[in-house]
Formats: structure tokens, sequence, C-alpha cells
């Protein structure tokens, strides 16, 4: 007889977010779930990141994280832009150098990059190791900064991202309305908005090379409810087609029902609100940001707010910030009714079973297609994208 040849799985995803909380912490969610399907992940942040969270995963998880130097002195601030230069001056080589060590150990299967840290996907590219971007927030941002191509060419922005046009604008079907100053990109002086919105174009520019883009969300987002998703569904590759995207968009959000990795977080919790909100009758205080305030300021919160407020209808926009200003806002949203039944509504779209399901079944497929392509078949045969 002749001898069985065993075939070496290569199970090792690196795994690179953006160096912030809003982003390491739906990775390491992401990260959880590879581990759940036989997958070794790997999760890289720079040294100061590394030292906040390390301690605080529990040793279940048995996620390995590995720091690498961001080379910024200790006591330097890390803004937008001390964290873009370590990104594409300091951090790749470190990268590189630890992807080949892993694809000597055990073998590296994909690197799955946040699109905020784009430098990893060249990095990947020059390692021949295939690369998957991960987007932590809303599709309808992606979108957003998708369409920049288009909207230069019809003439809304400049080709520094400047709006040409004052006042409110639709800038992608079924998207709320924008005013031309809240685009992601505008923050800060005019030299520190043209310099991130040449961060968001390289960011588009290295994108074309993913062959997948993971969406911690979920389908059709703007619409309400799974009835109305029905009438009204816009086909996701449809939407990701014309604003100038490559990978398939596979949404498997929200990341917190597939696993159940506890949330490290980079501050000290503060709970000494706790023992006064237990001693309150229901419904007499507004807990875990059931219905929502927005005071949107910057980047993707007015994306965000206009859902809020004009798309889901589950919160109100405050015109300030002061002690009047959040007073009104709380009257208007505890005095809407309706605003409990359309969050209803929304919760069973996002966190129902058919929800889990759907973006369960994007995930599997595709773990499913890289053990393919590391083995040569599928797991069972099939796989299949929900969107």
């Amino acid at each position: 007889m002749g001898k069985m040849k065993c075939i070496k799985w290569s199970n090792t995803i690196v795994l690179v977010p953006y160096p912030a909380q809003g982003h390491v912490t739906p990775m390491l969610k992401l990260a959880s779930a590879f581990l759940i399907h036989g997958f070794n992940p790997v999760l890289v942040t720079p040294d100061y990141i590394h030292s906040q969270i390390a301690p605080k995963l529990e040793s279940k998880d048995k996620i390995r994280c590995v720091p690498i130097p961001d080379g910024l002195d200790k006591d330097a601030p890390r803004d937008f832009f001390a964290i873009e230069k370590a990104m594409e001056n300091n951090m790749p080589a470190h990268l590189e150098k630890l992807v080949h060590q892993l694809n000597e150990d055990d073998g590296v299967v994909c690197v799955v990059v946040d699109l905020l840290a784009s430098w990893a996907i060249e990095v990947a590219n020059r390692c021949g190791v295939r690369a998957a971007g991960f987007w932590p927030a809303m599709f309808a941002t992606y979108r957003l900064i998708g369409a920049i191509p288009e909207m230069v060419r019809t003439g809304l922005i400049s080709d520094a991202g400047f709006p040409k046009q004052l006042g409110g604008a639709r800038f992608l079907p079924d998207q709320p309305m924008l005013s031309s100053e809240e685009l992601p990109w505008l923050i800060g002086t005019p030299a520190a908005r043209n310099a991130r919105f040449k961060f968001w174009t390289r960011t588009l520019d290295r994108s074309k090379s993913l062959q997948w883009l993971l969406l911690n969300s979920f389908a059709n987002e703007y619409c309400l409810d799974d009835k109305q998703s029905q009438h009204q569904q816009l086909d996701l590759h449809q939407l990701v087609k014309t604003t100038q995207s490559q990978p398939l968009v596979l949404p498997i959000g929200p990341l917190s029902k597939l696993t159940t990795t506890k949330n490290p977080s980079f501050w000290e919790e503060d709970t000494r609100c706790l023992s006064w909100l237990d001693k309150q009758n229901t419904n007499t205080a507004i807990q875990c940001q059931k219905r929502l305030l927005c005071y949107p300021v910057a980047g993707d919160q007015f994306v965000n707010c206009g859902y809020i407020v004009n798309m889901w209808r589950i919160g109100v926009r405050l015109v300030g910030f002061g002690e009047k200003d959040v007073e009104e806002g709380l009257k208007r949203v505890m005095e809407d009714d309706e605003m409990g039944n359309r969050l209803r509504k929304l919760y069973e779209r996002t966190m129902g079973d058919e929800a889990n399901s759907r973006a369960g079944s994007n995930l599997t497929g595709f773990m499913d297609k890289l053990k393919m392509l590391t083995l040569g078949y599928s797991s069972d045969g099939v796989y299949d994208y929900h969107s």
C-alpha cells in the first residue's frame, strides 16, 4: 500500500486593527470567532496598546497578542497624525518580520486588516499572504468613503476633498442628508482636512487588492425592519460596484452576538453611577443608550447621527451640549411612544435569530473559503454568502 500523504493546514490568521478602542474591541471579537472555528488568531498591536489589553484578556480566550514597536517616544501623544506616521514609517518592517516568522512556523492563511490600518495590506502583499479587509463601523460610512472618486468627478468636492457646494446634500442613494461640512475627513484646519482626505484616498487605493471585506454591521442598514428590507432591498454587490470598491463585502455583524469575549477597556471602568441606577424605577432612567441623544462632532459621527435620527428614528440630535439642551433632548426621546416600537424592530433586525444566522453564515462561508484555499476543498463542498 502507498503511504498516506499528510496535508498540513495553515491555520494562523494575523489580525491588524487600527490602534484605538473602537477598532481593537471588534477585532478581538473577530479573533474569538476565528478561534472557535479552529483557527489560530494572532492580534498585532503597538506596544502601548498591547500593555493595556493583554493583561485583561481571559486565559480561556487563547488569543495570542503580539506587540510591535510604533517608533514613537513613550510619552508622545498618540493623535491621528502621530499614529499615521507610525503606521506608515515604523510599523510595517516589524509586521513583515512577524508574518515571515509565523509563515515559517505554522503558515499564515490570511491577514485581516482594519481598513484604517491599510499599510498592513501592502505588508501582506509583500509576504505573499492573502489579505481580507475589516470595517468596524457602519457600511454607510464605508460607502461614503468609497464614493470619493464619484464626488470628485461630479464636482461635489474638489480633488483635495473640499466641498464645492454649500448646504445639505444626499451624497448616496438611501442615505440621510448631510451638510457639506459633515464629510468624515473634514476635521480641523484646512491642512489637516487635506491630510485626512489623502489618508482616505490612499486607503481606497490599497483596498483594491483585497479579496474580501468583513463588515461589522448588518445588511440593509437603511431599513428599519425585515419587511421594509424586502420591499426596498438594494443589491449589496451593486452598492459596492457603484462605490468603486473591489472586495466582496460580507456583513458579519454585530460581532457581539457571535462571541463571548470580554471587552478589555483601555480605561478604568467608573461604576459610581450603578448603585444610583439600581434604585430607579423602570423607564425613569435611560440605561445602555437604548434611546439615543446625538451630538456629532467629527468623523463618521454625522453619518451615524443621520441614521439614528432620520432613518431609524430611535433618537434625537441635540442642538447644543448645555444642561438645558440635554434636558430638552431627554424629554423628547422619552415622550415619543412609538420610539420604543422602532427600537424593538431594529433590535430584531440586528440581534434577532435571523440576523445572527445571516451573519454567522457569512463568517462561516469566509472561513470555509480559507480552508478550501489552504487544503484544496471546503468542509461541506458548498459556501454561500448572504447580503
